[in-house]
């Protein structure tokens, strides 16, 4: 269990790490993904791009 802690751990430390390189070339800003505002916070629902990388991960995965 704490293994798996520390791996979801590592992964959204990556994952913010990428963030602002992933916004520099297009994502987040694709079709599909949605930003809006409510009760006063913006919102932001990267489904897009969320498809995109999984299916990216999913070729890299199968490479190795």
């Amino acid at each position: 269990m704490f293994r798996w802690l520390i791996v979801v751990f590592l992964a959204l430390l990556l994952i913010n790490g990428l963030t602002p390189l992933l916004g520099k070339l297009g994502f987040g800003k694709l079709p599909g993904d949605f930003r809006f505002r409510l009760f006063g916070r913006e919102w932001f629902l990267p489904i897009t791009t969320t498809v995109l990388l999984s299916v990216v991960a999913g070729l890299v995965a199968k490479l190795f």
